[in-house]
């Protein structure tokens, strides 16, 4: 290769790289970009009001007299509220959570169920087969007096 060329390539690949660098997105394309998604960013203040009392010696008639300084100082608390929209990803975990939580929380309601009806059912059980018994302790008592 000569110096012609190797020169030629040199200042082709720098205009390449300054024009990408000039082409390429900006922050404020960016930013947009994720508005139109659903970022928001605002700015929320508070002031506060900070009242601090001091004292210092004030000398009246030979004597030493501490004198209130009541002083009040304003404070502007700033802090940002976002929301950041969630990708598609995101947004398909949380709907797994939910899903898995309503059907964890429906075989739990489902086996309350069926412990209460069970309980119910063998108590009716219990009921029946007490009245058959004393049913056939009568029919058998009067059964063997005819025979």
């Amino acid at each position: 290769m000569d110096k012609q060329t190797k020169r030629l390539s040199q200042n082709l690949s720098t205009l390449i790289l300054i024009s990408v660098l000039l082409v390429s997105c900006s922050a404020e394309h960016h930013l947009n970009k994720a508005i139109k998604k659903g970022y928001k960013c605002e700015e929320v203040s508070d002031t506060i009001q900070i009242t601090s009392v001091d004292s210092f010696p004030v000398i009246v008639n030979d004597t030493i007299v501490w004198q209130k300084y009541i002083t009040q100082k304003d404070t502007v608390v700033m802090w940002h509220t976002q929301y950041i929209p969630m990708t598609k990803w995101e947004k398909k975990i949380e709907f797994k959570l939910k899903r898995d939580t309503i059907r964890q929380i429906q075989r739990v309601e489902v086996a309350k169920y069926k412990s209460e009806k069970k309980s119910k059912a063998n108590i009716w059980l219990f009921v029946i087969g007490f009245g058959l018994g004393i049913l056939t302790k009568y029919l058998l008592k009067y059964a063997n007096k005819a025979l």
